[in-house]
Formats: structure tokens, sequence, C-alpha cells
């Protein structure tokens, strides 16, 4: 009786290091696809805002060279060029609403990494109460 507690307890223990080990496994890479994300989105707005102070710069002074060069007419100049901002601007938006309602592959790897344990895990369970195991 002794010997079957013993062996009981041993086994619990292996099992419980095992899912410990796994469970470290899991995060490790939820930490690491965290990371890699973290790292990709201030890269993007380094990028982005680097880009979108560079194209206003260059933006405002086509339009003034634009009216400079045709000076009679800088009334229409400069409202074709507010129209055209606007409009570009507004279908920027448009396109960043869009993106924003897309989902994000965060933790995809892990999720499935995680359904791949939860069905082995099944399937052991399955193979030790003497059932097939679910394909």
């Amino acid at each position: 009786m002794a010997d079957q507690s013993a062996g009981f307890f041993a086994s619990l223990k292996r099992l419980l290091a095992t899912l410990v080990a796994t469970g470290k496994t899991r995060l490790e890479l939820l930490g690491a696809e965290l990371e890699e994300e973290k790292i990709r989105l201030t890269q993007l707005l380094v990028f982005s805002v680097a880009a979108l102070v560079f194209l206003c710069i260059g933006m405002v002074l086509l339009v003034a060279l634009v009216a400079a060069a045709f000076w009679e007419s800088r009334i229409v100049i400069f409202a074709v060029f507010s129209l055209i901002f606007i409009g570009g601007g507004l279908a920027l938006t448009a396109t960043a609403l869009r993106l924003s309602r897309r989902r994000s592959g965060l933790f995809a790897s892990s999720i499935s990494e995680l359904q791949a344990d939860l069905e082995a895990l099944r399937a052991a369970q399955a193979e030790a109460n003497g059932e097939q195991p679910r394909s």
C-alpha cells in the first residue's frame, strides 16, 4: 500500500513538473512575441512620424513654390492645394480606420502551441482511460 501511494505521489510530482515546464515554455514564447511586437510597433511609429514630418515640410514648400511661381493666381492655387490636402487626409483617415479594425496576429504562435498542448493532454487522458484518442 505504501508503494502504491509513493508511486502515485511520484507520478503526480512528475506530472506537475511537466505542466510547470510546459507553462514556463509557453510564457517565454508569449514574452518573446510581445517583445517582437513592441519593437515592431516602436519602429513603425518612429518611421511614420519621421515620414510625416518630411512630407509635411515638403508639401508646404511645394505650395509656396507654386504660389510664388504663379503669384497672380495665388488664391486659386491655395484653394486647390487645400482641397487636395483635405481629400488626401480624409482618404488616409479612412484607410487608417479600416486597418485599425483588422485583427492582429499577436500571440498566434502561442495560441497554436497551447492548442497542440491541449490536444496532446486530451489524447494522453483518453489513452489512460483506455479510449481511442480523437483525431
